[in-house]
């Protein structure tokens, strides 16, 4: 998985920071504590990141979702028995 934020440029150095940590899932505590800086400081720059516009996009492959890994026209995902070949 990869998450993408679209719209980076758009933000100072420390809204990319409250940002990527915020959409990773962290709290707003958490990230207060890990940047040293208040809770409301962390509000305060994530909203005006949002204000912003940037776009979060998860990418996931194919692959990992099951979808990709049989060809498309196949409808069954069993093997050939030893009498079918």
């Amino acid at each position: 998985m990869k998450l993408e934020i679209r719209g980076l440029e758009k933000l100072s150095f420390r809204e990319r920071q409250v940002v990527a940590l915020k959409e990773m899932g962290s709290s707003a505590e958490q990230i207060a504590k890990r940047l040293k800086i208040s809770p409301s400081t962390v509000a305060t720059l994530y909203n005006r990141a949002r204000s912003k516009g940037y776009e979060v996009v998860i990418v996931i492959p194919g692959e990992r979702l099951g979808i990709w890994d049989q060809p498309e026209d196949s409808d069954e995902s069993e093997e050939p028995t030893e009498s079918e070949g």
